[in-house]
């Protein structure tokens, strides 16, 4: 079966070549391939199953919908799914958090949620520039790239890509530099060159970008910043939402108010393609029909989506997201006081760690190391320097200890007990 896939698919295939064994079934926090080995889950879809594989409380509700031949394909026509997730988002994710958003559903994926907030956002302001940050990751077309640092990225485009200026992140600088002093400047100075954009659009965790955690104070400066100028507020929760961070939203710690919520990844619940974007209703000016698309009205990802927000009826799941994140943080900096040499620090936010390594090397051995022992997990960064963790909100303890073991394991084979002062040799 490989075969096939390395005989008829195209070179741009990527996760296959970390992972090269042909995959089954799934289940909560695991993995099979075709001889039935299991494979403990650390990397989540790349945050599109936040509650794991084939959740039997989803999985049900979508059974029973297929079974009285629910609607699948709508367009953006009235259906009862969408009503129901509508009324159910409301009533459980935004109404509790004193939020007032309209609601539009752009296409299937993260990079539509996107491009539909930056068009709307240029439509609303009149003016086209878009500031995002350094190292940011927010999709793969054109308007979205635009927006990304990643240069491997970015020169994929083809083309040149324009409209967008970049800002150094939180902490780019190091802890000696204010950053949004350094743009506050530049958007003052009418010397500066730098246009007056139309929105900031940033993300609260920069997962691709290496774990990048902005901290609460720089965004609520980065807000305020926005509110002074006049320049609307974007947050892409794509990645680090949905409880990945372990509130529902990755910025209420933060208390901010943005004008525009993209989201997708987790939303649906169940792996299947939704996204949103969440617009402050003055900023809601669309024309009918004036942004469409074929894929609008994924009536399953509805049912499952809907299903999904029983997670959030109460503090409890955002409570136990909090304690697992406190087990895999304090093992994560057990492992990186075992390995100096090798490794910088542990970062991330709730269920979304990452040990930053020295050798850009580093990370992809590890991640070989993990696989042939049963554990997948991916690594983030512009050079790939960090390995990234993001079990299951789902995971339970047993598992999630067990991956950890796993994790310690790789470090192990692959680092040998490394002693400060040691020459690191990485092998698998």
């Amino acid at each position: 079966m490989m075969n096939v896939i390395d005989r008829h698919e195209s070179e741009v295939r990527g996760y296959v070549r970390n992972f090269p064994v042909v995959f089954d079934r799934a289940e909560g926090a695991c993995l099979y391939d075709v001889e039935g080995r299991r494979y403990l889950d650390f990397f989540a879809g790349a945050g599109a199953l936040n509650y794991g594989h084939n959740h039997p409380r989803i999985k049900t509700h979508l059974l029973d919908y297929i079974e009285r031949d629910g609607i699948t394909h709508g367009l953006d026509l009235a259906t009862r799914a969408k009503s129901e997730f509508m009324q159910r988002f409301h009533e459980v994710i935004l109404e509790p958090r004193g939020m007032d958003y309209r609601l539009q559903f752009p296409g299937p994926t993260g990079t539509n949620a996107v491009e539909a907030a930056l068009k709307l956002a240029r439509k609303v302001t009149g003016r086209e520039k878009i500031v995002s940050f350094t190292n940011a990751f927010h999709g793969m077309t054109l308007g979205s790239l635009a927006v990304t640092g990643n240069a491997f990225k970015r020169s994929g485009a083809g083309v040149t890509l324009t409209l967008g200026d970049t800002m150094p992140f939180y902490n780019y600088f190091g802890d000696d530099t204010d950053t949004l002093e350094y743009m506050d400047r530049l958007l003052c100075d009418n010397g500066s060159g730098m246009d007056k954009p139309a929105a900031v659009i940033v993300e609260t965790v920069q997962a691709e970008g290496g774990i990048n955690v902005a901290s609460t104070e720089w965004l609520q400066g980065l807000e305020a910043l926005c509110r002074r100028h006049d320049i609307l507020l974007i947050v892409d929760d794509i990645q680090a939402g949905c409880g990945r961070t372990g509130s529902f939203f990755s910025f209420e710690e933060a208390g901010i108010s943005p004008d525009i919520v993209c989201l997708s990844k987790s939303l649906s619940g169940y792996g299947l393609p939704l996204a949103l974007t969440l617009i402050k209703p003055e900023h809601d000016q669309w024309e009918p029909g004036e942004h469409n698309g074929t894929f609008r009205g994924n009536n399953h990802a509805f049912v499952t989506a809907t299903a999904a927000l029983g997670f959030w009826e109460n503090d409890e799941f955002a409570a136990e997201i909090q304690r697992k994140s406190r087990i895999l943080r304090d093992r994560l900096e057990e492992i990186a006081r075992c390995y100096p040499e090798a490794f910088v620090e542990v970062r991330g936010r709730g269920m979304m760690q990452g040990l930053v390594c020295r050798d850009h090397d580093l990370p992809r051995a590890l991640s070989e190391a993990a696989f042939a022992r049963g554990l997948i997990h991916e690594t983030a960064g512009p050079d790939d320097e960090v390995s990234k963790y993001m079990p299951a909100l789902t995971i339970s303890d047993e598992e999630l200890h067990e991956g950890l073991d796993l994790i310690a394991g790789s470090a192990e084979a692959v680092l040998g007990r490394a002693q400060d002062g040691d020459t690191l040799d990485i092998a698998v």
